[in-house]
């Protein structure tokens, strides 16, 4: 996207829905530092405060929701901190849905987790936001969550139902996706060095592996790299330094969290394009 300058994007407002905080940044971390950076408004909205994931932090343990069950609140500070690595200002959550945890488990079957919540209800409280913010493009989940977890797929629904609701028009919506080359890359390189990335084999043991066909657009957030790998860190509770995230970074470098990829699912892809097609700006075709 060549030099930085910022509020050189003053104008666009892009809206992310995730279900819990460290999933942005995963999935999105260089994109919301680029665009926040450019002066785009940048809005993160986070389904549940993740009360129900494991602690990778020893001293920490005592937080789980099998012990002192306070977790959720410990995310929400290590969510703040996050954005305030990534640039991001406004950021805020759905309400007051609790981390379902995976399927088939009991605390999924609780009457206060996100994957209970009527979508519809859901979606309204969503639906305000969007006509608040007014956001010209909206990331999200595909249908299957990126990999099956009943938040992720709430968030798909809910996000998306809610785009139909609001009155307020989003022009342009995009699922994150992971291509199958990428992280076939990842599994050779990490095989290698004597290591695994989350015990995969090969790119078919991943549920969020995609066929490369499926990428609309790619990103290159390399300049933001440093910021994402910093946003990372600040979700202690479930990013480990020496886990596959950063054994990716240390052996493939840094610019492995650099480029995010994505699928259009509603409007049009729009020049500037790569040499494979795929567009290179999100807001391409936006009509301010």
């Amino acid at each position: 996207m060549g030099v930085i300058m910022k509020n050189s994007y003053a104008g666009y407002r892009i809206l992310l829905v995730h279900a819990h905080p460290d999933d942005e940044t995963i999935n999105n971390g260089a994109t919301m530092a680029l665009y926040a950076a450019l002066g785009a408004h940048v809005c993160l909205v986070t389904c549940t405060r993740g009360e129900e994931g494991e602690v990778l932090v020893p001293g920490l343990s005592h937080l789980a929701s099998s012990e002192e069950d306070k977790l959720g609140l410990h995310r929400e500070i290590e969510l703040a901190i996050a954005m305030k690595a990534l640039g991001v200002n406004d950021f805020r959550f759905l309400g007051h849905y609790r981390d379902s945890g995976m399927m088939d488990t009991e605390p999924n079957n609780r009457s206060d987790v996100f994957w209970q919540a009527n979508v519809d209800s859901a979606a309204g409280e969503l639906v305000a936001i969007i006509e608040e913010v007014k956001p010209h493009i909206l990331i999200t989940y595909d249908e299957i969550g990126g990999y099956g977890h009943p938040d992720h797929i709430q968030a798909h629904r809910v996000a998306m139902r809610a785009s139909e609701l609001a009155t307020w028009q989003i022009q342009k919506i995009y699922w994150n996706t992971m291509p199958k080359s990428v992280l076939a890359e990842g599994i050779e390189k990490m095989k290698e060095l004597g290591s695994d990335f989350f015990g995969a084999e090969s790119v078919d043991d991943l549920p969020f592996a995609k066929d490369d066909s499926l990428v609309t657009t790619l990103i290159d957030g390399n300049d933001f790299v440093e910021a994402k790998m910093a946003a990372m860190k600040a979700h202690e509770t479930q990013i480990a330094l020496d886990g596959p995230f950063f054994a990716l970074s240390n052996n493939l470098g840094l610019q492995v969290w650099g480029h995010e990829y994505y699928t259009l699912v509603k409007g049009e892809k729009s020049a500037p394009f790569d040499d494979k097609g795929r567009e290179s700006d999100l807001t391409s075709g936006i009509k301010l």
